[in-house]
């Protein structure tokens, strides 16, 4: 059984020397002291022009961000081969693949085409005072040629080492569609590949409660070294981004969810937002899909199904990075060179974010993406040195959008499959980040007789 709530009290409040019980902080209450902390020291740092402070911020929120890398590389290829694996427990397993990629595509295209309509009414490369001067030639680059060869490593250890987040997604589908094909052969190898994934969430999980220190590193930096001023030169750019991923994220998901899945979109939130609001902080997609997993299954989602629709989306579904971000970014940087778009250019746009989108793989920043896209466009890849100055500030509405529609995606097709648990969806709530440490429910879940998930034709 799960943990009684009565029982739980005592670790959720410490009692003082009075008698008097101090209440556990909630966690999103923690993530917005830490903004506001941030946001103070950083304006502190940068107008008393305190170099320790600056360099203190940078160590805590780099440092944070690097604990989230560390889990990337075996969490994603053990959660890759674990949830394909997953899917023999599932009826019409493929048919579910193939509507849940068709979903991600369909959404995609919504979402490139939100931000070119901004771009284009907006123009947000005029009046900003930089010139292709300001610009510097991007380190990391991606061209199509890149990413198809990029695909395939040379050797196992490489990908792992450099963090090729698309080298691993291969080869773990690779070994996850051997072991299928292997049958009972492979079970002792699935049975440690479940238990190493489930140890990488474990110790993600204490990395996802430092999330809050964290913040104070990651806002007050940015605050600190790039000021007020240089947002101000990117305020027409900035405010395109925040409000194309607020439409993707508020206006074109609740009515897809009312719509297509005829669920209530309220509930959607409330039951997915602790995988928002940390995403939001973390900027990692990758780094957030423990939580995003759960808050999905949360949510109605078959357990079976949810393990594979919610790691395959943390590394291709990015409405965010992959859609709106690129198509203001190439508007944005053809105006700063003075490069005159046409039709086929916007075609080409929409295109590459459907397509290329598994180019992101849900590490912090979408660098690759907006390469790959402007290579594709032959627009100056100098254009990427412009914008990364403001990334950290625009990487933080991104993600989030990226991990909604990561949990969006599986509840559309699971309500169009007539799988999903209406009752489940329709109690979830915006319960504290912090339940998602406790395993026992999942225990009890996992032990109790497995039926496959029927699926409708």
């Amino acid at each position: 059984m799960s943990a009684n709530p009565a029982s739980a009290a005592p670790e959720a409040e410490q009692p003082t020397g009075s008698g008097s019980r101090i209440p556990k902080v909630p966690f999103w209450a923690q993530i917005v002291a830490g903004l506001v902390l941030g946001v103070l020291l950083g304006w502190l740092a940068r107008s008393q022009d305190l170099g320790w402070l600056v360099t203190t911020l940078d160590e805590i929120g780099s440092l944070f961000v690097q604990l989230l890398k560390l889990a990337v590389a075996p969490l994603v290829f053990f959660a890759i081969l674990v949830s394909i694996t997953n899917l023999r427990q599932v009826n019409n397993a493929a048919r579910l693949a193939t509507r849940t990629l068709l979903w991600f595509m369909i959404t995609s295209l919504i979402a490139v085409a939100i931000g070119l309509a901004i771009g284009l009414i907006t123009n947000p490369g005029s009046g900003t005072g930089l010139t292709p001067k300001d610009g510097a030639l991007s380190e990391t680059k991606g061209s199509w040629i890149d990413f198809l060869t990029g695909i395939v490593p040379d050797n196992v250890i490489t990908p792992f080492t450099e963090l090729n987040v698309l080298q691993i997604v291969f080869m773990a589908a690779v070994a996850g569609i051997a072991a299928l094909k292997l049958g009972d052969r492979a079970k002792p190898i699935l049975t440690l590949s479940q238990s190493i994934l489930e140890l990488l969430q474990k110790a993600l999980w204490w990395v996802i409660r430092l999330a809050p220190i964290g913040t104070v590193g990651l806002i007050g930096y940015a605050i600190a070294d790039y000021g007020w001023d240089l947002i101000g030169k990117y305020a027409t750019f900035t405010a395109d981004v925040y409000i194309g991923c607020a439409l993707v994220m508020f206006g074109v998901y609740p009515l897809l969810l009312a719509t297509v899945a005829k669920v209530s979109p309220l509930q959607f939130f409330k039951g997915a937002w602790p995988a928002i609001q940390l995403a939001f902080v973390s900027r990692s997609s990758v780094g957030t899909m423990p939580v995003t997993q759960k808050v999905t299954e949360r949510l109605g989602v078959p357990k079976e199904y949810a393990s594979f629709a919610v790691p395959f989306g943390a590394t291709t579904k990015m409405d965010g990075c992959a859609a709106i971000y690129p198509a203001l970014a190439a508007i944005f940087i053809a105006q700063i060179f003075d490069v005159q778009l046409g039709i086929g250019d916007y075609l080409l746009i929409a295109f590459v974010s459907v397509i290329g989108s598994a180019a992101t793989a849900g590490l912090t920043g979408a660098t690759v993406m907006l390469t790959l896209t402007l290579s594709t466009l032959g627009l100056p890849l100098e254009g990427v040195g412009l914008l990364m100055a403001i990334d950290p500030i625009l990487d933080m509405m991104r993600t989030a959008t990226n991990v909604a529609g990561q949990a969006l995606v599986p509840v559309i097709v699971a309500a169009r499959e007539k799988i999903l648990d209406h009752d489940a969806y329709n109690s979830a709530s915006a319960s504290p980040i912090d339940s998602f440490g406790d395993t026992d429910r999942d225990e009890v879940r996992d032990a109790e007789p497995k039926s496959a998930v029927p699926v409708t034709a």
